[in-house]
């Protein structure tokens, strides 16, 4: 196998730490670049691993800590913006990946890994956040460079917010939980083989100029997993499938409340299914694991372990 030194752009995220822990077992040297050195220091438990401080979206400054590089993966995302008119969206899903190609092409790093997302479509995407996805994956594919793309359904697995953030409302909510686009579709992909899929692209060639769509072996309905996630904790909770009307109603008030737990975007995302076109590709080797056979493990018992203890276990 060979060895590769890896700068992980998002490496500090959810999916970021996962990524990290499985490409220092194959014994990677890994860059991940964060502005804040201090708040992730736990990764610094994983060997040949530098964490750099610095704003990614600095040009100068990127193109200067990714010199040495040989690969580039980029996992930076957003699910909701600080505004409402979209340039949030595309400072983190266009703006951004033009700066790493330039920044790649400037230290004659050919290998580019990125994160897109199932239902990125520049020109049919309902929702700012599927349009400028589309449009960043797209500016990559085109770049010239060596690029993989990877397009997964909603991840789930230790430390997710998704499925913990569900289990966090139901605790703290009255026994009524009124839940919007209920029948929306998902089918769920978990974050280790979502890792292991970018682990085996990075030398293989059969990859380049490529887009795979990750999904479990399972679809859903949101309301589905809202009450699968109810169970698992034990929540006496009644789960309110909402109309159209009212979901479309909780989208437009909770788009003003702190930390955006629903957004008008959020609601127009939802109108296309999560679904995959195909199966789990299988040139990565391996098959994906249902929600069913890691879920209960982080939610039945607590919602977060300590991120130290979980980057230790999966090395």
């Amino acid at each position: 196998m060979t060895t590769h030194t890896i700068a992980v752009l998002g490496g500090s995220g959810f999916v970021g730490s996962h990524l990290c822990a499985r490409l220092a077992r194959d014994g990677h040297n890994l860059r991940v670049l964060t502005r804040n050195y201090e708040r992730h220091r736990d990764l610094l438990v994983l060997p040949n691993l530098d964490i750099i401080a610095l704003d990614p979206h600095e040009p100068a400054a990127l193109t200067r800590s990714l010199a040495g590089c040989d690969v580039v993966i980029n996992l930076v995302g957003i699910l909701n913006e600080r505004g409402h008119d979209g340039s949030g969206f595309r400072r983190a899903h266009v703006e951004f990946p033009r700066k790493v190609i330039e920044a790649c092409r400037a230290n004659g790093i050919a290998r580019l890994l990125h994160m897109s997302a199932l239902g990125a479509d520049t020109f049919n995407g309902p929702s700012h956040y599927q349009r400028t996805k589309g449009e960043g994956e797209q500016l990559v594919l085109d770049s010239g460079l060596h690029v993989t793309t990877f397009r997964p359904s909603v991840i789930f697995g230790p430390g997710d917010s998704f499925l913990r953030r569900f289990a966090k409302l139901l605790r703290r909510t009255p026994l009524l939980f009124p839940l919007a686009v209920p029948e929306a579709r998902f089918a769920t992909v978990y974050v280790l083989d979502v890792v292991e899929a970018y682990a085996r692209a990075i030398d293989n060639s059969a990859t380049h100029g490529q887009s795979y769509e990750l999904c479990g072996p399972h679809e859903y309905t949101l309301l589905e997993l809202v009450r699968y996630v109810a169970h698992t904790i034990h929540s006496p909770h009644l789960i309110i499938p909402l109309p159209d009307w009212a979901s479309r109603l909780q989208a437009e008030l909770f788009e003003y409340i702190p930390g955006k737990p629903f957004s008008r975007d959020n609601y127009l995302s939802a109108q296309v299914p999560n679904v995959c076109a195909c199966p789990f590709p299988e040139l990565f080797g391996f098959k994906p694991r249902a929600l069913e056979e890691i879920a209960p493990a982080y939610l039945g018992h607590h919602t977060m372990r300590d991120r130290y203890n979980q980057l230790r276990i999966h090395h």
